[in-house]
Formats: C-alpha cells, structure tokens, sequence
C-alpha cells in the first residue's frame, strides 16, 4: 500500500497531464465547430477566458488571501506579458490557423511546443546542453524530430485514405474530417493557417519562459492564473 501511495504521488503530475491533453483534443474539435458556425475567434478568446476569470477567482480570493505577494509594478508588468503572450497572441492566432486547417492537423503541429520551449530555455540559460546525458540527448533528438515533422505536414499532403468505415466517400485531403462548412482548405490557407500555429505555439513557449521567471516572485498561483485570463 506504501508503494502504491507512493508511485500515485509521483505519477500525478504525469496524469494531470496527459488528461490536460485530452481536454484540448475535446476543445480543438468544439472550436473548429463553433468557427465554421460563424462564431469570431475574437469573441471566442474573450468568451472563453471571461467563463475563466469567474471560474477561477473566487478559489483565488478565497485560498490565497493570505498568501498573495503585493503586486508592484515589476510583476503588474510580467503578467501583462504574460497575458499578451497567451490570451492575445496565442489563442487568436491558434484560432485562425485552426480555421483554416482543422482540429487533427492543429493537434499535430502544436507538438513542436516542447522542443520550442526546450530551445528557448537553452537560449536563456535555463536549460544546459549535456551531450553526455542521454536525457539531454533524447532532449535534443525529440526536438530535430517534432520540428522535422511540423514541417512535413505544412509542406506536404499526402494521398487520400479510404477506411472501411467511411464507405468510399471522400474527405478532405491532409486526413482531415470535413468541418461543418465542409470546404476543403485550400494549399494558401493552409500554409497560413500553419504559419499561425507556429506563430501561436511560440507565443505559448514565451509564455513558459517568463511564467518561471514570474511565479517565483509572484508564488499565488491561481491569482495568477485569474489575473492573466482577466
């Protein structure tokens, strides 16, 4: 029982996620459908980080009141940053590319967020390059194939699958299922709609990079988490 308690202890970090991942998979399909439904990805942002703000805030204000660093301007500053990076840039930019390409395809190219944010820790010294260590080398081997296969689905389609269940109807080349408009993206939207995933999971590695720096002067969590969705 001791070593059962244990190894949950240990893998709940790994859990929490790998379940995270399942809830974006859930909303990338509810965002391309409410998209080609007419919904504006602006509206969208500002609806879905308004429903967390009042999700949130009040486990905030509640758990926190006791623990919240003052705010100066040096940390105001940050989670206006901060803000900007994932809010704004991120989410708008991941919206579109998502419009013009599909749930799947955005799903696939959003993997490159680990080796962007292994780059970017290296390039501001937080991250150090041991080729010795087979976890820097699995590391840096993760990163050549996650960027080499980010590219090869915004360069190339490949031929159509015909799976027993679809009965021979065509889909959507790329492999992507139709969306509610049911218009297949053409070669410039998806190139574009790429281009703004790539853009989009930057801003979300920039996101990590400063939180790190943020959250050791700022250590209220969920305060700052309702202060960046507000």
């Amino acid at each position: 029982m001791a070593f059962c308690g244990g190894f949950m202890d240990k893998a709940k970090p790994y859990i929490a996620m790998i379940s995270l991942q399942f809830g974006y998979a859930g909303m990338n399909v509810l965002t391309k459908v409410s998209l080609n439904g007419g919904m504006s990805h602006y509206v969208l942002v500002v609806y879905r980080h308004a429903f967390a703000t009042l999700a949130i805030a009040p486990f905030a204000l509640f758990i926190e009141r006791k623990v919240r660093p003052k705010m100066t301007w040096s940390i105001f500053f940050q989670i206006f940053v901060l803000a900007l990076c994932r809010p704004v840039i991120d989410q708008n930019f991941y919206y579109v590319g998502l419009k013009y390409t599909g749930p799947t395809f955005a799903c696939a190219m959003s993997n490159i967020l680990p080796a962007m944010t292994f780059v970017m820790a290296v390039i501001y010294r937080m991250e150090k390059i041991e080729l010795k260590k087979v976890r820097c080398q699995a590391k840096i081997f993760g990163t050549v194939v996650t960027v080499a296969g980010a590219m090869l689905m915004t360069l190339y389609k490949g031929p159509l699958m015909h799976l027993p269940w679809t009965n021979g109807h065509a889909q959507p080349s790329g492999g992507e299922a139709p969306g509610a408009a049911g218009v297949d993206p053409t070669a410039r939207e998806w190139f574009l709609g790429s281009l703004f995933i790539i853009i989009a999971t930057l801003a979300w590695a920039s996101l990590f990079i400063l939180q790190t720096h943020t959250i050791k002067k700022y250590t209220a969590q969920l305060s700052l988490t309702t202060l960046i969705c507000f």
